[in-house]
């Protein structure tokens, strides 16, 4: 049974401060939630930063998880009010059904892969001049999306496989690149987290684009399928999972 936790983080506090600056930590500190040791399933999850002074972590697990550890190192644990929500994620998927609009939020990590890029990653430049009988990527380099435009694009061609569309609006436009959308979504922020998994290993660059706006359900397995497996690549660093929520009265059209 599939839950989604909510848990604050107290971002004046030592541990927390780390936590939020660096994903592969944030992920090890995740994945010590779970109770199955070791982590063998997929675990989404998404670091909430609106709000500087409130930040919040969601989590998206198979199994019941424990954030004891958590709130200990890095929340309220003696304050007022609930400092780790969980609740049952099932009750959301059996609401999906052709047709049926959802207000979203995405953090994604929008990709292209390429055989003969313009430019290498230092670490992309490292593997193609190995010697040729070692292992070269087999299928291109992956490479990010950098403009809105691109970003935007990248999530528009993804949907008929994900199982929702976004609707068309008139009158809408990308905050961030000032050009006419033709689908009701924004993209909200645009970031580039920089971070080490250990002290000796090479800097991993990692952009990121958050998505928010409303869909349409064209495939509710497929959807189902997208909200408990997350899209796109980085998962582990906080990318991928796609949340819902109902619409506004005023922006409901199915």
């Amino acid at each position: 049974m599939p839950h989604l936790s909510k848990i604050r983080i107290n971002p004046r506090r030592r541990d927390a401060i780390r936590l939020l600056g660096n994903p592969q930590a944030l992920h090890a500190t995740v994945l010590a939630g779970i109770t199955e040791q070791p982590v063998t399933e997929r675990v989404l999850w998404r670091l909430e930063t609106t709000d500087p002074h409130q930040p919040h972590l969601l989590v998206l697990t198979h199994t019941k998880p424990d954030w004891s550890h958590l709130v200990e190192q890095a929340g309220w644990p003696h304050g007022d009010g609930e400092h780790a929500l969980v609740r049952d994620y099932s009750p959301l998927l059996d609401r999906i059904v052709t047709g049926r609009e959802f207000a979203f939020r995405l953090t994604a990590n929008p990709v292209q892969n390429t055989r003969q890029p313009e430019k290498l990653t230092a670490s992309q430049a490292e593997r193609a001049n190995r010697p040729s009988g070692e292992k070269r990527p087999p299928r291109g380099y992956r490479l990010a999306h950098r403009t809105a435009a691109h970003q935007l694009s990248w999530l528009l061609d993804k949907t008929p496989r994900l199982g929702f569309e976004i609707p068309t609006v008139t009158g809408h436009s990308d905050t961030q690149s000032g050009e006419p959308s033709p689908a009701d979504v924004l993209l909200t922020a645009r970031n580039q987290l920089r971070f080490r998994k250990n002290r000796s290993d090479r800097q991993v660059i990692l952009s990121t684009a958050t998505f928010e706006g409303r869909l349409r359900v064209t495939d509710p397995n497929a959807l189902r399928a997208a909200l408990l497996e997350g899209i796109g690549p980085a998962k582990s660093y906080g990318c991928g999972l796609l949340t819902l929520a109902p619409l506004p009265a005023d922006r409901a059209h199915g």
